[in-house]
């Protein structure tokens, strides 16, 4: 397994050692831009990390939140991006079918890059209705690193926010998953 974390503008440093990939939170709706994106995917990226990206999902608009994230992400060829579904911090939820058309729109217009669902163990089991992740499921359920709580396959699992989010991902090596992200 590898090890990851994933960071928003909430985290002003993260250390690096020890890590094997990096998801940055870039925008949220259509308007929101992290202000902290560039230092955080520079840090990242000077450690050698894959780097991933990713969009907080609001209610709605699905497409033009998908073109606003990719507009303000800047995405390199082998980058991950990634769409963050769950709850807003107004308690609305973007629907399974707007996930969905996320999803399907980065591809669309990223055709040459993998494209993740992002969710808790919860909404994948009482609020997804298609079981659709695009190009896999990084899948939030803390507990043992690796052990996520589900019937699915997945690639990423979340297992802690203690003291920031901490991730693993089912690859060997670090060269495999950067392969990976790069077919």
């Amino acid at each position: 397994m590898l090890h990851g974390v994933d960071v928003s503008s909430y985290q002003t440093d993260f250390d690096t050692a020890g890590l094997d990939f990096v998801f940055v939170k870039s925008t949220e709706g259509r308007s929101y831009v992290n202000p902290k994106l560039k230092s955080q995917v520079k840090r990242a990226r000077d450690a050698g990390c894959v780097i991933g990206f990713y969009h907080f999902l609001w209610p709605g608009h699905a497409k033009e939140q998908a073109a606003h994230f990719l507009d303000q992400t800047p995405e390199r060829a082998g980058d991950l991006l990634a769409v963050d579904w769950e709850r807003t911090g107004e308690g609305s939820r973007a629907t399974s079918a707007d996930k969905d058309r996320f999803i399907r729109e980065v591809k669309r217009l990223r055709p040459s890059h993998r494209v993740l669902l992002y969710c808790n163990r919860s909404f994948w089991l009482d609020h997804d209705t298609s079981s659709y992740a695009g190009d896999g499921l990084w899948i939030a359920d803390y507990g043992t690193a690796g052990e996520p709580r589900i019937e699915a396959d997945w690639l990423i699992h979340q297992y802690t926010d203690e003291p920031l989010d901490k991730d693993v991902a089912d690859f060997p090596t670090r060269e495999a998953m950067r392969a990976w992200a790069e077919a």
